[in-house]
């Protein structure tokens, strides 16, 4: 087993995971800019690193693909409750011991980022650094924490680092365990997009979970192999990413604006209302629905700042493999709309996103390998982009033959034009969906009232 505890004596490798936690520390608190009074909600903090129990061997590195390149500059955020009776008898040890094993099949979560001598191109050097883990208590019960709808809390409870500004000491994995007074517990991950899409990230952790019901993998996770870089024809540059200035070793982009975050529910009722029509073979998908109304919200809200007129569309891919491979496979779609979005009606917004979107998948890849994966990009936020994680196995994880009471996600790294992200509804929330959007503070009050004004929020689904 591989453990580094920054309470032991130093040795070089401790000392190398204690000044990487140090780094990020530092860079978390001066980003997210958290009181001290929220801050005291969560104490003992105490950081460790968990790596395969077994050597993954020397020399085994992981080549990224141009999509993976793509996405590098974004970190998705998990948080799962569970209450006291989910984690009876589940101790902070013996999550650490399946986590062991597990990382046996997931051992690239484990690696470190590195640059090509030559080229400068990222890649995953699977060297059994470790990924953080994260211990930490809070004086709250897991209800009197969900009751605060809080988003501004949210980051207490999983890691903010990003990687760099030295990559080889940067884990692109980080869990957070925090246990609460009712004896409940939130399980809080950080996951460095590079590594993979919001599918695999679920598929990762659902995974872990069958290992601690005393499930056994099959086999160890599989890398996708990138294509062969051979000749083809060119296509116009994707509508669906914006190249950003260089940020160097320092995985983050700069704040044009100051981002929020915030979450609701949309019934089952209010669902087959958006879906309605007096057409029954013309009902719009519950994704396309949304976007569509949610859309026209945002053009409202920016009217005489430019209303959004292209937009990105992130989903699952249906061809996707199930035999564990691991990547950035979600497509990646671009609409743009030769009319005014604010005086179309969502209907028809529905109906332009479910027809006309454009995969662009290859074009990404062209240009991000245009200059050899050496550039810098953003795809949540370059447009407005709506993210169907519907699919998404966020309940997934059990434990104790139990699933979390509630699980939170969000994207780090945003654009300045904002993302909505369409999840699965809690175990009580029935055919439910839930909502949650990331877009510039300075619009969040205007957009909340245009989409109270659609019968989409209300104060009780808050």
């Amino acid at each position: 087993m591989q453990i580094s505890n920054f309470s032991c004596p130093l040795n070089p490798s401790t000392y190398m995971l204690q000044r990487s936690s140090s780094t990020a520390e530092t860079h978390s608190r001066s980003q997210t800019m958290v009181s001290t009074k929220e801050e005291d909600l969560i104490y003992g903090v105490r950081h460790t690193s968990v790596g395969p129990s077994r050597s993954t061997g020397s020399g085994v590195v992981h080549v990224l693909s141009g999509m993976d390149l793509a996405m590098k500059l974004h970190y998705l955020k998990g948080v799962y409750f569970f209450n006291s009776h989910a984690v009876e008898g589940l101790t902070v040890v013996r999550l650490k011991e399946t986590m062991f094993e597990w990382l046996n099949h997931y051992y690239y979560t484990s690696g470190r980022l590195w640059r090509s001598v030559e080229s400068g191109r990222p890649y995953i050097k699977c060297n059994d650094c470790g990924s953080r883990f994260i211990e930490a208590q809070c004086d709250k019960t897991v209800e009197e924490w969900l009751e605060t709808r809080d988003w501004s809390l949210e980051k207490l409870l999983v890691s903010q680092q990003v990687i760099g500004p030295e990559l080889s000491f940067s884990p692109p994995l980080l869990m957070q365990v925090t246990q609460f007074k009712c004896g409940g517990m939130s399980l809080g991950l950080s996951w460095a997009h590079i590594l993979g899409d919001a599918f695999c990230l679920s598929d990762f952790i659902n995974g872990w979970g069958r290992i601690l019901a005393g499930i056994r993998p099959n086999s160890p996770s599989k890398f996708h192999e990138p294509d062969p870089q051979i000749e083809r024809p060119k296509h116009p540059p994707p509508l669906s990413v914006e190249q950003v200035d260089p940020v160097g070793d320092h995985w983050i982009t700069a704040d044009n604006c100051k981002m929020d975050t915030f979450s609701f529910h949309v019934t089952a009722s209010q669902l087959a209302i958006l879906q309605s029509s007096p057409n029954q073979t013309d009902e719009i998908p519950i994704f396309e629905s949304l976007c569509g109304v949610i859309w026209q919200c945002f053009a409202k809200v920016r009217e005489g700042r430019g209303e959004p007129k292209t937009v990105t569309i992130c989903r699952k891919d249906p061809t996707r493999p199930t035999n564990g491979i691991v990547t950035n496979t979600q497509i990646i779609s671009s609409i743009k709309a030769d009319f005014s979005v604010m005086e179309t009606s969502p209907k028809k917004l529905a109906k332009w996103i479910l027809n006309q979107a454009v995969d662009e998948r290859r074009q990404i890849e062209e240009l991000v390998e245009s200059d050899g994966g050496v550039s810098d990009f953003i795809v949540y936020g370059a447009n407005l982009t709506f993210v169907d994680l519907q699919e998404a196995e966020f309940y997934g994880l059990e434990l104790n033959g139990h699933k979390p009471d509630s699980v939170s996600f969000s994207v780090q790294g945003v654009g300045d034009e904002g993302a909505v992200l369409v999840l699965p509804g809690p175990k009580d929330c029935g055919e439910g969906r839930v909502v949650t959007i990331i877009l510039s503070e300075n619009e969040v009050r205007e957009l909340k009232s245009e989409l109270g004004k659609n019968g989409l929020l209300f104060e009780g689904n808050l």
